[in-house]
């Protein structure tokens, strides 16, 4: 579903779009372990398809019969855009995130996209404080905003279980003034469930700064990065039978890195193998299920979030800042 707009925001889009200047490369390819030369080919570099964006996050592949295209969220301009290798940059939605008539500060847009079993959007609204779905009409549900009579935060990622249940993290980076705002009405940053009967159910406040989040194949395991300074880790929640979530350990701390490479932990998402892509200080960082850290792609930029995708998931598209990235894997 393409939603087109009018003249003024073609022609702003196309201003900012059109006359970046987009470098074909960006970064280099760490490789820690010889695992990397198994997924990486030698001469892999990190392309990038478009730049000008504000900040860009969320990015979701669709496939579709003219052989898929990638969703992703500006989470500052309040809109989804679409990317395809025939058409390139097209705006998708907008307001994507806040439908309000107000100024709503620095990130009122969505956040973290999935796709349902029905082939329906999901996304994570900052500005309007939800997990909403998209129908098939083009009109948006609310399928969660509040726990026990009080708003959340602001959605940040969210993963699908295939029971139907979705996971999601709640921080405060899209309230207008974060944690201090005073329309906050949650005293902590949880891990949310909704199941398919539409329950919302607080999974773990362990995390202070949940972000990015993602399941294990087996379904066994909740990953969750902490986009926090001060402990930037990722979190490995075991997930019961019932979807609760036990204790969780720490995967992988890569706090000694803050203030050294620009970022911190966001947005990952998990290989059919087991692998983890996930974004930190510096780029994206490659895991081996046991938390072994494989290599990096630095991107050299704040790099917020990746998902696989293309034929057979060989390629990751990457959101680092302001460009729009890709990295073929073997």
């Amino acid at each position: 579903m393409l939603i087109r707009f009018g003249l003024t925001a073609c022609y702003l889009l196309s201003a900012t779009l059109l006359f970046a200047q987009t470098p074909a490369t960006v970064g280099h390819i760490e490789r820690l372990d010889p695992a990397m030369d198994e997924l990486l080919a030698a001469d892999a570099k990190i392309e990038v398809l478009a730049s000008g964006f504000t900040w860009c996050e969320g990015p979701l592949w669709v496939d579709d019969a003219s052989g898929g295209h990638l969703l992703f969220s500006d989470i500052p301009r309040n809109s989804i855009f679409r990317w395809s290798q025939a058409e390139g940059i097209e705006l998708f939605m907008q307001p994507s995130g806040y439908t309000g008539v107000a100024y709503y500060g620095l990130e009122p847009g969505s956040n973290g996209l999935a796709m349902d079993s029905q082939g329906r959007l999901l996304a994570c609204e900052h500005g309007d404080r939800r997990v909403s779905v998209l129908t098939k009409g083009g009109g948006k549900r609310t399928l969660a905003d509040a726990y026990e009579g009080r708003r959340l935060n602001s959605p940040n990622d969210l993963v699908l279980h295939s029971s139907g249940a979705i996971f999601f993290t709640d921080p405060p980076y899209g309230l207008p003034e974060r944690a201090d705002d005073p329309r906050r009405e949650l005293d902590f940053c949880g891990i949310f469930r909704i199941d398919p009967d539409g329950t919302l159910a607080l999974g773990s406040k362990q995390l202070a700064r949940p972000n990015g989040i993602g399941l294990s194949p087996d379904e066994k395991t909740l990953y969750v990065a902490q986009s926090d300074p001060q402990n930037a880790t990722w979190t490995a929640f075991p997930v019961n039978d019932d979807l609760s979530l036990g204790e969780g350990k720490t995967f992988y701390d890569a706090t000694d890195q803050v203030g050294k490479r620009p970022g911190l932990p966001d947005g990952l998402c998990v290989a059919a193998d087991g692998k983890i892509w996930a974004s930190g200080p510096g780029g994206i960082y490659v895991f081996s299920p046991e938390g072994k850290l494989l290599g990096r792609l630095l991107t050299g930029q704040r790099t917020s979030n990746c998902t696989l995708g293309g034929e057979d998931d060989k390629t990751l598209y990457i959101t680092a800042d302001s460009y729009l990235c890709r990295v073929r894997l073997k």
